[in-house]
This record gives C-alpha cells, structure tokens and sequence, in this order.
C-alpha cells in the first residue's frame, strides 16, 4: 500500500482515517477538501481539480480522501489501494453535525484557511441521501477496477479499527 484513495460519505471518517493510516504507513496524506475549496466556500474549477490531482497521483507514495465523483476516476485509476469507508448514513449525519457544532466558525484540520465549519442543510441531506444517490456509482467503479488493485470496503467503526490494527501489524491486503 503505497498509493491509497480513500473515499465515502461525508462524516464516514475518511479524513480520521486517512492522519492515522498516513501515521502508521509513514505516507503524506492529502485531503482534497482541503485542496479543492477556497477561502468562504468557493470551490476550485473541475480544471483545477484535474490538474491538483494529476499533480498528486504521479508522486511515488500518497493518500488521498476525498469523494469528488467527477475526478475520482484520476484516483482510484493511480491507486494500489482503494479503501471505501461505507458507514451508515445515520453515524455519518451524526458525525457531520457533531463536527459543524464542534467547529463551527473555524476552520478544520482537514480543510484550507478560511473555509469554516458552518451548519449546511443541502450538505446534511447530501450525507443522508449518499447511500442512494452516490454508493451505486462508487460501488459500480470499485467492480470495474482492475484485479491487481486492492480494494477494501470498511462498514463499520469496528472495521475501521480493525483494519487500522493489521496495517499496524504490518497488513499490506
């Protein structure tokens, strides 16, 4: 595991995941979020996008967490190892206002300066509505990658650590 796409819901845990997995392997994490958005919400052009991906997959070693559908190919395309991180949208939801609570008016650690924490009802519904409107795709994109990458879909908390306890055991599934 060397160059890892981490993907799922908003609130999955993506972000978590992708600092302590980042630890462990000894790998510079990037976090799209944090990449894509500027200052007061503005988001980066899908050329942008393009390009500050492209820039990131040729590096030797990398994670990078993100959804970002329309890009994700450029990824999970560059990617030894793609972890979808496919918690139930009522933890997600959950996660998401305990974070726009626990931040809100700052910035998190996981997004560029100026971009802060704010309570977002279309983003709280996006979350809610991912199982539906968003899973389908990802899980149709994970069956149609190649058999050399690794693919590893966690469901669960309890999934998530246990696989951050193998990597820590030196797993490289």
């Amino acid at each position: 595991m060397k160059k890892i796409a981490l993907i799922g819901s908003g609130g999955s845990g993506k972000s978590t995941l992708a600092r302590r997995l980042g630890r462990k392997l000894n790998i510079n994490v990037y976090h799209l979020d944090a990449l894509l958005w500027k200052p007061n919400w503005t988001p980066s052009s899908k050329e942008e996008q393009i390009k500050i991906q492209n820039m990131l997959v040729i590096k030797e070693e990398w994670i990078i967490d993100g959804n970002y559908n329309g890009t994700m190919d450029i990824r999970l395309n560059a990617a030894d190892t793609v972890v979808f991180v496919d918690i139930n949208r009522v933890i997600c939801v959950y996660r998401v206002l305990k974070r726009m609570i626990q931040y809100r008016g700052k910035t998190r650690p996981d997004m560029a300066e100026g971009v802060n924490e704010r309570l977002d009802f279309n983003f709280l519904k996006w979350v809610w509505d991912y199982p539906k409107t968003k899973k389908p795709n990802v899980l149709m994109k994970l069956e149609q990658l190649p058999n050399d990458k690794k693919v590893i879909i966690l469901k669960s908390p309890r999934e998530v650590r246990l696989f951050l306890d193998k990597v820590q055991k030196g797993y490289n599934k």
